[in-house]
């Protein structure tokens, strides 16, 4: 994406909440809404059903545009819609590694592992502008907190310098967020983002780099990603990046986000509309025990090709012509 010169607004009464109190920026289609940090690190909701207590996040609206986005529903307290949006309209908070310095110095932090980029990635292409990455990865490697960073963006390379060096006062882990590996899919799916291909690079060039990277293998995807084969195939590609770990992820589908995935789903398989209804009737979530058994499959799966133990019990190969290309 281009961004060009951005295009200034006063704020009006007659748009969205969120300019009461920003500056807005146009960058070509894109919306930049440029606020002030309230708080640097905000606590994960126990819903969410992900592997982190504390989130730190510059950005809310991703240019990623994935459909089954459960951040999507913060829009709807902002004046803005869930839909193109979310895609288009992006919160920025210019101030927030101030924030968070002092944040992190105040007595009743206890210096717990955050994650970076739970409401919009961190890296996406407003990164590119604001350059907000950074000056937070200094905070953290100031104050000595551990964190992990959830992308599909390969833009985290250019702060792979500033990654190693917080990993020498430390712990500094990423996790690349690939559900599936097949490209068809992510363009309906996931239009902003880059392949799974390449975000697989970008994990094997992070962990070559000596900066741990692992999969956030979500979303997995009922009766479309869900196949002994899909399954298998996502997490040999996986292997062969050299991930470190692999968390799988059943599809969440929260208030916000069911509305973009469904119509997604009703135009590219109408078939499947009454079993997602039946399967998502109760809630967001899916029958605990078919997640169960998504997640067993995984773990055996990650198991047999040795991802996480230090000798596997599975080896990568590599010809000339299948070598990852590193970004």
């Amino acid at each position: 994406m281009r961004w060009d010169a951005p295009t200034l607004h006063e704020p009006g009464p007659a748009r969205p909440r969120v300019e009461r109190q920003a500056i807005t920026r146009e960058f070509g289609d894109i919306t930049c809404y440029e606020v002030s940090a309230r708080t640097a690190v905000e606590a994960v909701p126990a819903a969410a059903e992900l592997p982190y207590a504390w989130a730190v996040s510059p950005y809310r609206g991703c240019r990623t545009g994935c459909r089954y986005c459960a951040a999507r529903k913060g829009h709807r307290y902002l004046g803005l819609d869930t839909g193109d949006d979310f895609d288009t309209k992006i919160v920025v908070k210019t101030d927030l590694a101030d924030r968070l310095r002092r944040e992190l110095a105040a007595p009743k932090w206890r210096g717990e592992p955050v994650a970076l980029g739970l409401n919009g990635d961190c890296y996406q292409g407003a990164e590119e502008v604001y350059r907000l990455m950074p000056k937070i990865i200094k905070a953290l490697a100031d104050a000595g907190n551990p964190f992990t960073v959830l992308t599909k963006s390969p833009l985290i390379l250019r702060d792979l310098p500033l990654l190693r060096e917080a990993a020498k006062v430390t712990r500094v882990s990423v996790a690349v967020s690939v559900g599936f590996v097949d490209d068809r899919l992510r363009r309906g799916l996931e239009p902003g983002a880059v392949s799974p291909q390449r975000r697989l690079e970008i994990c094997a060039a992070l962990n070559e780099a000596g900066i741990p990277c692992g999969v956030l293998m979500a979303p997995i995807l009922p009766l479309i990603t869900d196949s002994p084969d899909s399954l298998q195939a996502t997490v040999r590609r996986a292997a062969e990046a050299g991930a470190v770990s692999l968390v799988p992820g059943v599809l969440r589908l929260p208030p916000g986000a069911r509305d973009p995935f469904l119509a997604w789903l009703a135009r590219d398989h109408p078939g499947l509309v009454p079993r997602y209804e039946d399967l998502y009737g109760a809630g967001p979530l899916t029958p605990p025990d078919y997640r169960s058994r998504i997640a067993a499959q995984v773990e055996s799966l990650a198991a047999a090709y040795g991802i996480g133990k230090t000798s596997r019990q599975w080896k990568r190969r590599r010809s000339p012509d299948r070598q990852l290309t590193l970004v």
